[in-house]
């Protein structure tokens, strides 16, 4: 395996685990855009939005500067290539798993094959 630094991909997906914080990072996908123009979308007050902020820089997933009374947040991507990367490793895994699972249901006991097909037959029939 890789290496990875899990206090990273910890604090990564702690911050993504927020549904503000991840259309704060898809807003800023478009470009850098301030404090107050973040949160007008989320319906939330300029504090409320400074500690989802404060924790999306905290991951290293926004970089933020203040000019005059403005604070400015730009995206800092680098967290969720690691991030994608770690959970890559583990789909190659599941990966694995799913095809032994359908070799053993087109290949093997009966009793599942039965299944699996009669499955795959309804499923044909919805699509038609």
């Amino acid at each position: 395996m890789v290496n990875y630094s899990l206090e990273t991909i910890d604090l990564t997906f702690a911050a993504l685990a927020n549904p503000i914080r991840r259309g704060v990072l898809n807003r800023l996908k478009a470009g850098a855009a301030s404090v107050t123009e973040l949160a007008a979308p989320f319906g939330i007050s300029l504090p409320g939005m400074l500690k989802h902020i404060g924790v999306l820089e905290d991951a290293g997933l926004v970089r933020t500067e203040k000019m005059g009374r403005v604070k400015t947040c730009s995206l800092s991507a680098a967290p969720l290539l690691e991030a994608a990367a770690w959970l890559a490793f583990y789909s190659g895994f599941w990966e694995g798993q799913l095809d032994a699972l359908g070799e053993l249901l087109d290949e093997g006991k009966p009793q599942y094959r039965k299944r699996h097909e009669k499955t795959r037959e309804s499923q044909s029939k919805r699509s038609n």
